[in-house]
């Protein structure tokens, strides 16, 4: 399971590749991040003058021909991310390379009409107190963008209601709904991929934060880039060799 993320470093000064990032609204470098569980696998210094999931590809070559390599070729793969990362490029190399994924897709008005009768469902049964706030049904179903697609793709919704009102998620994977033969039957129906997988994701949060709050990876202060991105690859080596503390030493110690 690889889990990619880009989160904001801000800068306070004139290092080189400073921009001001329209979303976060402060100065600040891009890195990208990708985590298998604890295991941080990639911490790339970028810019922010850039799309969040810029280098996405460049960076699963390297991964994955380093995960075959040494598990096989028929280790599967799954790629997870935020709505940032559902890239027709990201995708399509997925497709191509036999690798699964799953992102979170931004909504529009024609992927909000799919959950048109799990919405009116939801109120009816609010409506006649046989469901209560908040509430929510999936939907799981086909989608293909009207231009930056270039195939239709498994879409799964969500309809919740919440006492502030609607609020329609959506998810985009290839991802087997019936799941794979040897897996948990129903593992990748709509709700479970989406509460209980898709959302598991969030816990990849708690490593960047874990890199930028206790690791000093957000201490870019030198004035090049080369010498911040040192700088990230040394909080990235702490976090793997804290990782490796946890998993094989920590495990041995009696409660």
């Amino acid at each position: 399971m690889l889990d990619f993320g880009a989160t904001d470093d801000p800068l306070h000064g004139q290092q080189e590749g400073a921009y001001f990032h329209g979303c976060y609204r402060k100065y600040c470098y891009l890195p990208l991040y990708c985590f298998c569980g604890t295991v941080p696998l990639w911490a790339e210094l970028r810019d922010g003058k850039r799309d969040a999931s810029k280098g996405t590809v460049e960076a699963l070559k390297k991964i994955i021909a380093a995960l075959r390599k040494r598990f096989g070729r028929k280790v599967r793969i799954i790629v997870r991310g935020d709505s940032g990362f559902a890239r027709e490029e990201i995708m399509s190399w997925c497709e191509q390379h036999n690798i699964y994924y799953c992102f979170g897709l931004a909504g529009n008005d024609r992927l909000v009409c799919h959950l048109e009768k799990s919405f009116s469902g939801l109120h009816e049964a609010i409506d006649s107190a046989t469901q209560e706030i908040p509430c929510r049904g999936f939907e799981d179903f086909e989608y293909r963008t009207l231009k930056s697609w270039t195939q239709t793709r498994r879409v799964v919704g969500k309809a919740e209601v919440l006492n502030k009102g609607d609020n329609p998620r959506f998810i985009v994977t290839n991802l087997p709904a019936a799941s794979f033969q040897e897996d948990r039957p129903g593992r990748f129906e709509a709700a479970k991929l989406y509460e209980q997988f898709y959302c598991a994701r969030g816990d990849m949060e708690n490593r960047i934060k874990e890199e930028q709050l206790d690791l000093f990876a957000d201490r870019t202060s030198t004035h090049w880039m080369a010498s911040n991105q040192l700088r990230l690859w040394f909080s990235a080596f702490a976090h793997l060799i804290l990782s490796v503390l946890r998993a094989e030493v920590l495990k041995k110690v009696q409660p």
